[in-house]
């Protein structure tokens, strides 16, 4: 499954282009995310501490900057690499069962197998039926500059 506004890249194009692979931080690579804002912030760290004392928000610092380091870590690989960050995801292992590449190729899509949330589910309904229609590739180009959650 492809997530909305990801950075996908295939992995052995000439052989196997149907499998990709999925890294938050790629979408950055103009310069404008997190690599960048970590560059920016420095060592805002003593600053933020003393502005914590009149402006509350900063007491939540440490907390956005561990967010930011692991979005900076692109440490999601995919589904398909064995790597699935959702707990109790039907998909990741009834994709592998019905040997196919996207949900939309499966006979029984779209289905109750997936355990997603009402909104994870839409989504996933909505990007696979996208997929579906104009093709995978096609429907990379058209999402890979957009927003992944909107």
């Amino acid at each position: 499954m492809i997530a909305s506004g990801c950075a996908i890249h295939q992995a052995k194009p000439e052989t196997d282009p149907a499998v990709y692979k999925v890294r938050f931080v790629d979408l950055y690579a103009d310069g404008d995310g997190v690599a960048t804002l970590q560059e920016l912030l420095g060592s805002f760290d003593r600053y933020a501490g003393r502005f914590s004392s009149f402006l509350s928000v900063f007491n939540n610092y440490a907390q956005f900057k561990e967010l930011l380091a692991y979005f900076s870590q692109g440490s999601c690989s995919g589904c398909r690499n064995g790597d699935c960050l959702y707990p109790e995801c039907g998909v990741a292992e009834c994709y592998r069962h019905k040997e196919v590449d996207f949900c939309f190729q499966c006979d029984e899509f779209p289905c109750e197998k997936t355990n997603f949330d009402p909104d994870l589910k839409q989504r996933w309904v909505a990007m696979n039926t996208r997929m579906k229609e104009i093709g995978v590739e096609a429907y990379y180009a058209e999402i890979k500059d957009m927003a992944r959650y909107k």
